[in-house]
């Protein structure tokens, strides 16, 4: 690439004779060559800056990617961590290395993201828990929209309302009938507090007018464990945590969480017109990288996802487990995650939510 600049300095009939106005021409002289050598430097930054943009991208990655899933290894967001990774793995070149680490409602693994280089080699998989953490969390160990830069929203999956057999409720208005019947007395769990299972089912409970106890484990899969042993009574959980238990029978489903019935499970009801009104809750998955990652790699990885969810193997997977391939880059997911926190910390304190 060749730069050509235009001279600024005066040509020498314009110094003074004899002396007048020499100090004003020097002056002005000197201001212009500074000048013209700080432009020079701008562009040579601009010029440097793309080119090693474009070499970083190049070459990346050169090493395995290691992929954060905030959850113990089982649940709905390690299985969708793991389809990608393999994908992803593929077509780049390099292993994509799942890494479950869980805790705290997923700010365990999320701080991990935070504190990790800015080169794309540490991303991790996060649900909607990352929007309404900071809506209960007021002193997280990051701040949720300057540590973190965005590389794209994956997918979208619905909740469902499933209860264990034993539990004398086939239908929403039989479950909310035998929670009227005694208060606090049924129990909830979910896969952590604050967690999108734990407010859609705090938000159910309001808008049914019920009183459950919530019990927080570290994660999904302990959750459903508990469920199928019927430790807890019900939960509200990812399809692809529960499906599988549904299909077999050893978990009976009452709902769906969406606005509409869903073609995976045609005769599940959704909460809305099985006896809550104006009811949904859906869950999202997305992958953040740390902030100050260069923008390249992050479009590079974001340039992959939006690939790996167009495979028709990877659709059909998804499908069959209820959830559907949603991409947004890292500009319109960035938007969304700044939209969210406000409207979950409005419902979270409207609505009393506090972590227990």
């Amino acid at each position: 690439m060749t730069i050509r600049f235009r001279s600024t300095l005066p040509s020498p009939a314009g110094r003074g004779v004899g002396g007048e106005g020499s100090s004003n021409s020097s002056t002005t002289a000197a201001e212009n060559v500074a000048r013209s050598r700080h432009h020079l430097r701008l562009a040579i930054g601009i010029v440097v800056l793309a080119a090693t943009g474009a070499a970083l991208a190049q070459q990346f990655p050169s090493r395995p990617i290691r992929l954060i899933s905030p959850y113990p290894p089982g649940g709905g967001n390690d299985v969708l961590a793991r389809l990608i990774a393999e994908k992803m793995g593929d077509a780049l070149g390099q292993r994509v290395v799942v890494d479950n680490r869980g805790g705290a409602n997923t700010i365990v693994g999320t701080d991990i993201v935070a504190k990790s280089a800015p080169d794309g080699y540490t991303i991790v998989l996060v649900p909607n828990s990352f929007v309404t953490n900071p809506g209960f969390y007021p002193k997280l160990p990051y701040d949720t929209v300057r540590d973190f830069a965005p590389v794209a929203l994956v997918a979208l999956s619905p909740q469902m309302l499933v209860v264990h057999p034993s539990l004398p409720a086939a239908t929403v208005k039989e479950l909310i009938a035998l929670a009227k019947t005694k208060p606090g007395y049924y129990s909830y769990g979910s896969s952590g507090n604050g967690s999108v299972g734990h407010l859609a089912m705090a938000l159910f409970a309001v808008m049914a007018g019920v009183q459950m106890e919530h019990i927080a484990y570290k994660g999904t899969a302990p959750a459903v464990t508990e469920l199928l042993g019927g430790q807890i009574p019900l939960m509200m959980s990812s399809m692809l945590s529960v499906l599988p238990h549904v299909r077999s029978g050893r978990l009976r489903v009452l709902a769906v969480t969406t606005a509409k019935r869903l073609p995976a499970m045609p005769d599940a009801p959704t909460i809305a017109e099985a006896g809550v009104p104006g009811y949904e809750a859906t869950l999202w998955y997305g992958l953040v990288a740390v902030a100050r990652t260069p923008e390249p790699i992050l479009e590079r990885l974001s340039g992959q996802v939006e690939k790996t969810l167009r495979e028709p193997d990877i659709i059909e997977k998804l499908s069959r487990q209820g959830v559907e391939p949603y991409y947004h880059g890292p500009k319109q997911f960035a938007a969304r995650i700044r939209e969210e926190i406000p409207k979950w910390a409005k419902l979270i304190k409207d609505a009393g939510m506090r972590i227990e």
